[in-house]
């Protein structure tokens, strides 16, 4: 009687675990699908989009590609640093901690225009 009582505690504590496992699993998964998603494409001699809008303290993914050449997405007030290289993907997490107009600037020379090339970067 005892060794099925045993059988039967360690089958509980068993699914218990398993089941707990699960669920903060799904929990971080959930978490990182509530994540914004902004795809920024960069060109010679402009980002698309140029205008990026965030809300301060939720994080986003930022995901950066290249039609062309090496660019550089760079917002130093805000510590935000990425390559935009032709044929890869780049993928940033980050979450804005203050408010504010911040400019965008390519920081891998890129051609003539390159000084031109910039954007704005608004945490509201």
């Amino acid at each position: 009687m005892l060794r099925i009582i045993l059988a039967c505690l360690c089958s509980v504590a068993i699914l218990a675990f398993a089941t707990f496992k699960g669920l903060s699993e799904y929990s971080v998964r959930a978490a990182e699908s509530r994540e914004r998603v902004i795809q920024i494409t960069a060109h010679k001699f402009d980002y698309t989009p140029n205008e990026i809008r965030l809300k301060k303290d939720e994080p986003v993914i930022l995901t950066f590609t290249s039609i062309d050449v090496d660019h550089g997405f760079n917002v130093p007030d805000l510590g935000l640093r990425a390559d935009a290289l032709p044929g890869e993907t780049t993928r940033v997490r980050f979450t804005p901690r203050k408010a504010g107009k911040f400019e965008i600037h390519c920081d891998n020379f890129c051609g003539l225009d390159h000084e031109t090339m910039g954007g704005t970067v608004i945490v509201e």
